[in-house]
């Protein structure tokens, strides 16, 4: 009976091991295929890889580190990524200092307004932001602050807030008593944010801190409605779309879009890796912390 049983676990878990090896494979293979067409030197430059070779992946003998070397010297990749760069730490200070700001006010303070407030937050949050882009776009312009760096950075962090919620409730889990035995002892609010909830919270404010540079990097559709035809002003997002369209796909720019989704990806990658621990801990926050 004992066998039967362990004959039966084992065949279900070998099969569950093959679904996700198949998906796992599923997953990667786009990856893989862009990583290696970004090395392919095209002698042409004038076609998209698998339109003119009867080969999934690229030889040994076709690969080379042109298609980057001339993404650095020849394009204003390195100009997008400097943009990309900028917007993502500026906005990520405000909406990280943002979202704790109002997560504690709303998860320490009492004061009248505060349910109200909470739930107009979470209505707020619930409508997409892309409900509000025309309306952007046109307070922007009346202001002077179209296609530049700072209009895009006050659209990415002006509303970041909202997004308290996640926030406050891994604020609620820490002991109110923390609070009062520090105000006890002379210590202002200030002083109880600074030094007692902002480290018992690390994981969360590493999660914090992910989420708010992450979205402003991976951004497409607003800095593409803002940024309208200023190259300058592009970030990666929109400079990499731009290679796609006909007219520059016909050039060959196919090889930097391929080699500029590689380079972009390193930054963010190694980000998440390295934070990855406390990334983890913040999204599995509970009720109680040890």
């Amino acid at each position: 009976m004992i066998k039967s049983y362990k004959l039966r676990r084992g065949l279900a878990n070998t099969f569950i091991y093959i679904i996700l090896a198949v998906l796992g494979l599923i997953w990667i293979f786009p990856l893989v295929w862009m990583i290696l067409h970004s090395f392919r030197i095209d002698p042409t430059g004038t076609s998209f890889p698998a339109a003119n070779v009867d080969h999934l992946f690229p030889y040994w003998n076709e690969m080379g580190f042109d298609n980057y070397i001339e993404l650095f010297t020849e394009t204003k990749f390195m100009l997008w990524f400097k943009n990309t760069f900028i917007i993502a730490v500026v906005c990520c200070i405000i909406s990280t200092l943002s979202v704790l700001v109002v997560a504690y006010a709303f998860s320490r303070l009492r004061f009248k307004a505060r349910k109200p407030l909470i739930n107009v937050g979470m209505i707020m949050g619930m409508f997409p932001g892309f409900m509000t882009m025309i309306a952007l776009y046109y307070i922007l312009k009346m202001m002077g602050l179209d296609q530049t760096m700072l209009g895009l950075i006050l659209c990415y962090s002006a509303g970041s807030g909202l997004g308290y919620l996640v926030m406050k409730g891994y604020l609620d889990t820490i002991p109110h008593a923390l609070d009062e035995a520090a105000t006890i002892d002379g210590a202002n609010q200030f002083q109880v944010f600074w030094k007692i909830i902002l480290p018992m919270a690390k994981p969360m404010v590493i999660y914090q801190i992910l989420t708010s540079f992450i979205g402003p990097w991976c951004d497409f559709i607003l800095v593409k409605l803002i940024m309208v035809d200023n190259e300058a002003g592009y970030t990666v997002a929109r400079g990499l779309w731009m290679w796609t369209e006909q007219e520059y796909k016909a050039q060959g720019y196919y090889r930097f879009f391929l080699a500029g989704a590689v380079v972009v990806s390193i930054p963010i990658t190694a980000l998440f890796l390295y934070m990855q621990k406390y990334y983890v801990e913040g999204v599995t926050a509970g009720g109680v912390k040890g």
